[in-house]
């Protein structure tokens, strides 16, 4: 770790320190939080300015938005690394046993995949949380967007792996009685560590404005605040009528600092692994 962070380019460090400061806010800060409900209303005097009190005022409805903003972080971010975790993993098994099988259960798998790939993923999220109502918790709406996060990886890892089996160290490794899932495990994880950790960064960031999106038309969880749903009450409320910028701004600037700050980190350990690897 200390070699990552001396010899790891400038973007890192930096992107390292604003996600472990947004981390540190949303998910230790909040411990300590002891107020009402963010999500009451009527808890505070309503369109507050910035104060000590209140740092980023209060909403239409009499909420603290700073809280909420923190809340809202720490489940976005939550919903992100689930649906991360789920299509890097998904896409890896399926991508890897796709490409080792090979023949025919390579050609029915692929084809899975490829349906997953080519049906328009919005319009049916937007089925299926209109479906199931406006009540989801975290998880029930971090495996709906699930759903369509592992074919495009599972694609990818296919394409890796029908290089890398047909190569002279597989073939060795073969010849040496090692079994397919030993192979996978020792010779080919190693090579797919970099692009995994990359595909579950872009996939916290799918994942984030996919559920921003559908917040914003009104199709996601009603009562749980998040980073979208807080645009889509602002929105509602009518926030920019009012002139309440700091409301409908913070969850906006927030994301954006979000995405730059998880690119800036990716990108960054890619160049240093990159270096090391002698690229």
């Amino acid at each position: 770790m200390k070699n990552l962070w001396i010899h790891s380019p400038a973007r890192f460090r930096i992107g390292f320190v604003v996600v472990t400061f947004l981390l540190f806010m949303s998910f230790i800060v909040t411990l300590f939080y002891t107020g009402p409900d963010i999500t009451q209303f009527n808890t505070y005097s309503r369109n507050l300015g910035p104060s000590l009190r209140n740092p980023l005022g209060t909403t239409a409805m009499g909420q603290d938005i700073f809280w909420m903003l923190l809340f809202s972080l720490r489940n976005s971010i939550t919903i992100g690394v689930i649906v991360g975790t789920i299509g890097t993993v998904v896409g890896c098994l399926w991508g890897l046993a796709s490409g080792f099988l090979g023949d025919a259960a390579d050609r029915a798998m692929m084809t899975v995949s490829d349906s997953f790939i080519v049906i328009p993923a919005l319009p049916v999220l937007m089925l299926m949380t209109s479906l199931i109502g406006g009540t989801m918790g975290i998880f029930v709406l971090a495996l709906i967007l699930g759903v369509f996060a592992w074919a495009h990886p599972s694609r990818h890892i296919r394409a890796i792996c029908l290089s890398l089996r047909e190569r002279d160290f597989i073939q060795t490794a073969r010849f040496s009685g090692e079994k397919m899932f030993q192979i996978i495990v020792t010779e080919i994880l190693p090579y797919l560590w970099t692009w995994a950790l990359s595909n579950f960064m872009n996939a916290i960031l799918v994942a984030i404005g996919m559920e921003s999106t559908l917040a914003i038309l009104g199709l996601s969880s009603a009562t749980l605040p998040t980073l979208g749903n807080m645009i889509q009450w602002s929105r509602a409320r009518g926030a920019v009528m009012l002139g309440l910028w700091y409301w409908i701004a913070s969850p906006v600037v927030l994301i954006i600092v979000l995405f730059i700050a998880l690119f800036m980190l990716i990108s960054g350990y890619n160049v240093y692994f990159a270096k090391r690897r002698g690229v």
